[in-house]
């Protein structure tokens, strides 16, 4: 996930959304492989901040405030909404049942816009 700024990032998912740190470690002179993961899964989300030596940086850059490319299952949708929210956590889109399940959208900091489902 591309960010503006890594430290706000990373609590924003570790203190609002929970996830725990996998790894914080120096890439370069102005960005770190920021690894963080949702609860005992096996699947982690690096938050990476695009620097100008990197390939594509014009692409990663405008995909900072966009839709994720990935989307977040959660068991009860109702009770995740009211937690997220009590936390201070932006919803896009509050739940609402769709023929394929019930759907809401979020936003990080940097306006990324990422999918929660549950059936």
């Amino acid at each position: 996930m591309y960010v503006s700024d890594q430290d706000r990032a990373k609590a924003f998912y570790t203190q609002k959304l929970g996830f725990a740190e996998r790894m914080d470690a120096p890439m370069g002179p102005d960005s770190r492989w920021v690894e963080l993961a949702p609860g005992s899964g096996e699947t982690s989300l690096v938050l990476m901040k695009p620097s100008e030596a990197m390939p594509g940086y014009d692409l990663a850059r405008s995909m900072i405030g966009t839709w994720a490319t990935f989307i977040f299952a959660v068991a009860d949708i109702n009770a995740t909404y009211k937690e997220l929210t009590a936390r201070g956590v932006e919803f896009q889109d509050a739940p609402s049942q769709q023929p394929w399940g019930w759907w809401a959208t979020i936003k990080d900091p940097d306006g990324n816009v990422i999918g929660l489902h549950s059936d």
